[in-house]
């Protein structure tokens, strides 16, 4: 592979999961760490991705006041998000987790709902806040800097002390065999605590992560309840999921 299309591929990986790790990309690409370190270094100068110890994270994922321009895929993400906000009832608690699938949810809600929603995720955190009629819970502990979410044993133990109506889970990767995954083992061991404490899980994410793996496990699919993409539930990429029992929308 010419290092155009090493760096094209790279930067694709970035946009589309927010985080890469070097050691996955070594793998898919088969290079060396040394090669995979120039690559990010000359995008990180080009201002294309920022280099981060063990990676790179994407522009539009690291900044606490998320930009409505520049999200990838954010048409299909709004798409999503209109069908999430339709499984949300007035007096619900809801959990979500983070990532720019949520964010677009969070900006989405009607002004007239009236629920509580629990989270970790300063941007979502913050979107709720402005709504006016959330009541917001926020679960707190240490702030992930690559993520934005708060992670460790306090927020862990919080969310356990929660049994939320509905748990939202913005998605990395989800493979019929796999189930979902994730490249943060910090994020992974939130949502584990997040599906346990929910009386009802929806994973939403865009169709490109359809059949991709990460390298952390977050569940399996007995384990969520409906799967969300942009696509028509009758699509034959989702007829897999619908054979395993997930529900699609």
């Amino acid at each position: 592979m010419l290092k155009k299309e090493r760096q094209a591929y790279i930067l694709h990986q970035v946009n589309l999961h927010n985080k890469v790790l070097s050691s996955s990309l070594c793998s898919e690409i088969n290079v060396s760490e040394d090669t995979i370190r120039r690559d990010l270094q000359e995008l990180a100068d080009e201002g294309k991705i920022i280099k981060v110890h063990g990676g790179a994270l994407s522009h539009s994922f690291n900044q606490v006041h998320f930009s409505t321009n520049g999200v990838y895929s954010q048409n299909q993400k709004r798409t999503i998000a209109q069908k999430a906000i339709g499984l949300i009832g007035n007096g619900m608690f809801v959990l979500t987790s983070g990532g720019t699938t949520i964010l677009e949810m969070a900006r989405s809600l009607p002004p007239q709902l009236k629920a509580t929603f629990i989270s970790g995720s300063i941007p979502a955190i913050l979107e709720y806040m402005h709504h006016p009629n959330i009541e917001v819970i926020m679960i707190g502990d240490r702030i992930s800097k690559n993520s934005k979410i708060t992670v460790g044993s306090e927020a862990i133990a919080k969310i356990k002390q929660v049994k939320a109506d509905i748990c939202f889970l913005g998605t990395n990767a989800i493979d019929t065999e796999q189930g979902i995954t994730d490249n943060d083992w910090e994020v992974v061991q939130l949502k584990k605590a997040m599906i346990e404490s929910s009386k009802k899980v929806v994973c939403l994410t865009i169709s490109e992560k359809i059949n991709s793996v990460q390298p952390i496990k977050v569940c399996g699919l007995n384990e969520i309840d409906m799967l969300i993409t942009e696509l028509s539930p009758d699509d034959p990429l989702l007829k897999p999921y619908i054979n395993a029992g997930v529900k699609v929308a």
